[in-house]
């Protein structure tokens, strides 16, 4: 029995497996065959969720799952690449960042008292947070109610402030992000925005809205992004430990666990963050590439033991079928021989009858008369065997009498009528509707001397 994966197609599914192609343009013809396969050969479902997947909408068959996924953000291995912000040159410069420090104090405290706090992080010296009031009043956004919705607020607010060329934002939670990149294999970059740190819009505007970052990431990794002034981006923060803004982490499966490989914080340029990234996905492409190769070594164990789970259940079920054809054909012989059975007791129940029929019939014959006798009739009976029997009768006998001597003979057949020579008639010996008493041998014309044929009716 051939595996599912290796079923031929009808002609309806091969038509739609090659107009899925030319429009979604997969290349690998087995995906397009699992992707129709998983929406029921449905065409515009499954064009209709690969452009959402295109467009970083979760695919409907990768619904959250019931447990986040754990991220090891503790490799020692992990690359770290930090841009400073320029210290300040001088004294005009340190006397400068003196003179500010109050009003940026005051600002942030006030800032932090009228609205959400707009990130955690490690303190700058340019800047000092304004954490008083957690002593306070509670961290808002510690409790994640809606997070799509946070992600999708965000990519709203985003492309209302730096417009909608830029990579494409997965539209979904981060824990849907995780479980998509482990289950595809692919890397994941994470980018948590500071709505007011004095570095996102630089970054943001010159770097990550470029073309060369945009085309570089939409074609090598799935892309998250969320404000850490929102609940879900806040939470992502406290697990990932940023120090500074903008920050982008790399997060790719390595050892059976989703990494972070690689951390990116300051303002990064375009091509540098290009750099950057790909000297990431190089030292860590074995991790995937092995991974492939044991998922691919698990799937073809899994579809060899499931061709012989097959193999094993079809030979199963030819056994089961030749012990049902066995056990239907011994049924049906015990039923043979059983009927057989119980038509030689029939037969032999109505032999036995039959026997005793003949006997009571005998027992209750008149004697035979005597040849002087002037009423006396001698008849001779020609059997169908061509065996001859001779009895005298009384002409004032009815033919019953006649019937019964035969019958009573071993000889004579079970069913027989008594038929004269010449003419040629039957003679009614036994009851009717139209005449239910027999006539006498008198009545029925015989002579002295007769000759009598028993014809055989037992075919009949």
């Amino acid at each position: 029995m051939a595996a599912p994966d290796e079923q031929e197609l009808s002609q309806e599914q091969t038509e739609k497996l090659l107009q899925f192609q030319d429009l979604t343009g997969i290349d690998s013809m087995d995906q397009c065959r699992r992707t129709l396969e998983q929406h029921n050969w449905n065409i515009e479902a499954a064009v209709q969720d690969r452009l959402n997947e295109q467009e970083g909408v979760p695919s409907v068959f990768n619904p959250p799952p019931s447990r986040p996924l754990q991220v090891n953000t503790a490799d020692n291995r992990v690359y770290s690449y930090i841009v400073s912000r320029p210290q300040p040159r001088g004294l005009l410069g340190w006397g400068y960042y003196l003179i500010m420090l109050p009003f940026r104090f005051t600002y942030y405290t006030l800032l932090d008292i009228f609205r959400w706090p707009w990130e955690r992080r490690q303190w700058s010296r340019w800047e000092l947070p304004g954490f008083a009031l957690r002593f306070i009043r509670p961290e808002p956004r510690g409790r994640v109610t809606d997070p799509v919705g946070d992600v999708v607020s965000f990519i709203h607010s985003f492309e209302e402030k730096y417009g909608r060329s830029h990579p494409v934002f997965y539209q979904g939670t981060y824990s849907q992000a995780l479980n998509d990149a482990k289950r595809e294999l692919r890397f994941l970059l994470v980018y948590l925005h500071g709505d007011d740190h004095q570095d996102t819009d630089v970054f943001c505007r010159n770097t990550l809205c470029t073309e060369e970052v945009l085309n570089f990431v939409n074609t090598r990794m799935l892309f998250w992004a969320c404000s850490t002034s929102r609940p879900e981006g806040y939470r992502v923060s406290q697990a990932l430990r940023e120090n500074t803004y903008p920050f982008l982490a790399m997060i790719t499966l390595k050892d059976r666990k989703m990494t972070v490989v690689g951390r990116l914080e300051g303002v990064i340029q375009a091509e540098d963050l290009i750099n950057q990234l790909t000297f990431i996905m190089e030292a860590n492409q074995t991790y995937l590439v092995s991974e492939r190769m044991e998922r691919e070594e698990r799937n073809q164990t899994q579809a060899l033991r499931l061709q012989q789970d097959e193999a094993y259940l079809a030979s199963l079920r030819a056994d089961q079928e030749k012990d049902r054809k066995k056990k239907e054909e011994e049924e049906q012989k015990r039923r043979q021989e059983e009927v057989a059975r119980q038509i030689v007791l029939a037969e032999e129940r109505r032999q036995q009858t039959l026997q005793e029929e003949k006997e009571r019939r005998s027992e209750s014959l008149p004697p035979e008369p005597s040849p002087d006798n002037p009423d006396s009739v001698k008849i001779v009976f020609k059997l169908p065997n061509d065996s001859r029997v001779e009895r005298r009768f009384l002409f004032t006998q009815s033919l019953t009498v006649i019937h019964d001597f035969l019958f009573s003979l071993k000889e004579t057949p079970e069913k027989f009528q008594i038929v004269t020579n010449f003419p040629r008639r039957v003679l009614p010996c036994l009851p009717t509707e139209e005449r239910p008493i027999p006539p006498t041998l008198k009545e029925a014309g015989l002579s002295r001397s007769e000759v009598l044929f028993v014809q055989d009716l037992t075919d009949d």
